[in-house]
């Protein structure tokens, strides 16, 4: 219903704020950043939204060498659970990183757990996947081989689930399930969302920085799921933080 590839490559002479919450004595320091960033929304509610940023952040500090660091990630938000979309999904999530350290894995993937995180709600955005930011401890060429390794692992992540959910039949009950829960992908962007606000405060283009919005929500006021079906399911099952790789 809606898909979109941003790329992004901006300079200013002073990083934004949320550039600087971790490493505050860069504060005012001129700036250089890129990143690639996919959202899409699919139209059936059988097949998860799914994100991936990849991105570099570099800082030209007066009083000392430039500085680079790293972010990036993927994350599965679907509307209608299947446990084997999310582990196929962690699974690739972990192939990206191993190369890089075994650790890394459970590490970037408790980082995207609490950062999806719905504050107000006591509720995760979706089944997770792998986050990090503000990453350069490796060497400098196995720091952007280990983000572009998370880029190079996107398709393999999201495709198959695609094919094997984008036929299934829906009706009216599946849409206005998949709507209401689209309203927490905005909350989050709004709210919480670091790339969001970066965009915002570096002065990029409005409308290419909210292009990760669906195109239609809708709230309901205190809306529950009936107890035991699909839609309860979501909440029961896979919301909850799991590892999704245990034998």
């Amino acid at each position: 219903e809606r898909a979109g590839c941003g790329f992004s490559h901006v300079k200013g002479p002073s990083l934004p704020p949320s550039a600087t919450q971790h490493r505050p004595e860069l504060a005012g320091a001129p700036f250089e950043a890129m990143g690639v960033s996919l959202v899409f929304h699919p139209l059936n509610p059988y097949v998860p939204t799914v994100h991936m940023n990849v991105r570099m952040i570099s800082a030209h500090p007066a009083s000392g060498a430039s500085v680079s660091w790293f972010g990036g990630g993927m994350d599965l938000t679907p509307y209608y659970g299947f446990e084997e979309d999310a582990q196929h999904f962690h699974q690739v999530c972990r192939d990206a990183l191993s190369p890089f350290g075994d650790h890394y894995h459970a590490r970037f993937k408790k980082w995207c757990d609490d950062y999806f995180y719905l504050k107000h709600r006591k509720e995760a955005r979706g089944v997770g996947g792998i986050f990090f930011d503000d990453f350069n401890e490796l060497a400098p060429e196995l720091n952007q081989a280990m983000m572009q390794s998370v880029g190079d692992h996107f398709l393999k992540a999201y495709l198959p689930i695609v094919e094997r959910r984008k036929h299934m039949p829906w009706g009216q009950r599946e849409r206005d399930h998949q709507l209401y829960r689209r309203g927490r992908y905005v909350e989050f962007n709004l709210v919480f969302d670091r790339g969001t606000l970066f965009g915002l405060q570096s002065g990029g283009r409005t409308e290419s920085i909210l292009m990760s919005m669906p195109p239609i929500v809708k709230w309901r006021y205190d809306w529950k799921p009936e107890a035991g079906s699909p839609e309860a399911k979501l909440y029961t099952d896979f919301l909850p933080h799991r590892d999704w790789l245990a034998t």
